[in-house]
């Protein structure tokens, strides 16, 4: 049974931190690029970042980049997203997907895995 679970959202001031977590299981983990997409209320899903299988390469959209860095651990099956300097704007679910195609990461439908997602609220 493939699960993709979020952990690590909540509620934080502007410029605050999170650490968003996704442990993958019932998959090779190994077989997949992995990436953090998020949807905020009224619009559309945004892919933020992702990393290839073996994380020798990544991607941050423009809005997140030298903000958030994404990571994985392949030993533990884990992906991850720091989150520094957060902003209003960045509220949204986050959410974990993975895909077999690195071109396919910005079609978010295509994915073969999604998580449900973890909420994040940047709010004074």
């Amino acid at each position: 049974q493939v699960q993709l679970v979020e952990s690590g959202g909540g509620l934080v001031q502007p410029g605050g931190s999170l650490r968003l977590s996704c442990a993958a299981s019932g998959f090779m983990f190994t077989t997949y690029h992995m990436t953090w997409f998020r949807q905020a209320p009224g619009k559309e899903r945004e892919l933020v970042a992702a990393i290839e299988n073996y994380g020798s390469g990544t991607k941050h959209v423009d809005s997140v980049k030298g903000r958030f860095t994404i990571s994985r651990d392949n030993a533990k099956n884990i992906l991850y997203l720091q989150m520094n300097s957060l902003k209003p704007e960045d509220t949204a679910v986050y959410r974990c997907g993975a895909v077999r195609k690195w071109a396919d990461i910005w079609s978010i439908s295509d994915y073969d895995y999604r998580g449900l997602g973890t909420q994040v609220t940047v709010s004074s």
